[in-house]
């Protein structure tokens, strides 16, 4: 086994999607908390590694020609770890396809739309019906198009893949984004399939000490979402 993966985490579910591969794959990893709520995402050395000051992100001393190198975005780090390992991303070309499918959309669709209900129904101070209604059906739909996906099959793709471990993380929180999963039957069976896989437990639970709920009326909570959400530039 080669030298552990340094992981930039904080338990979202991005973050989630990255301890949950790393576990699934038996790499062994160092988590470094990123404390988001404070602004380690904005420290010039985060940057150097998260050019986006987005987290998670990795260094692999390891890399590919024997050198570290650093990833940043989560649906890049997937993609690394399984080439890596030679795990979860299919046994040949139109596999791969399949899972880099529901990965993109993921990327583009279910994470962005996820997180914007999440911000209007539980974080933001105005409660705005319209953009609430927006985001919290189109979560309503996407959650439609894995339902209709999941018809007869297990996984999102052929087999089990980081397609999957990417997308769970983001339909654990249902309940925020104003979903009941008992509309979609099958997307229900998926995660919870998914979700007791011993590795998912483990990935799921990295971390979760450091939570704390931004939703609150604290004080610490409300300087959190100002660095958060009210971050416009910083040099």
């Amino acid at each position: 086994m080669g030298s552990p993966i340094d992981l930039y985490f904080f338990p979202t579910p991005n973050g989630w999607k990255i301890s949950i591969a790393l576990e699934e794959m038996g790499l062994a990893y160092n988590m470094i908390p990123v404390m988001i709520g404070a602004g380690d995402q904005f420290k010039p050395e985060f940057l150097k590694i998260s050019p986006n000051n987005r987290m998670p992100a990795i260094v692999d001393p390891d890399g590919p020609d024997g050198k570290p190198i650093s990833v940043f975005e989560s649906g890049a780090i997937l993609q690394y770890l399984a080439r890596k390992t030679g795990k979860f991303y299919g046994k040949n070309e139109r596999q791969r396809v399949a899972v880099e499918e529901w990965l993109m959309w993921q990327m583009g669709g279910l994470g962005p739309m996820a997180g914007q209900a999440h911000h209007f129904r539980g974080y933001a101070d105005e409660k705005i019906p319209y953009a609430i209604d927006r985001y919290t059906n189109e979560v309503n739909r996407l959650y439609g198009v894995m339902d209709r996906r999941l018809e007869g099959r297990e996984y999102l793709a052929d087999e089990y893949s980081i397609a999957d471990m990417a997308c769970w993380g983001w339909v654990f929180p249902y309940e925020r984004q104003g979903q009941d999963l008992a509309d979609f039957p099958n997307l229900k069976d998926w995660f919870e399939r998914v979700g007791e896989r011993e590795a998912v437990k483990a990935g799921f639970a990295m971390g979760l000490e450091l939570f704390s709920d931004l939703a609150a009326d604290s004080d610490e909570a409300k300087k959190a979402k100002k660095v958060l959400f009210g971050q416009k530039s910083r040099n």
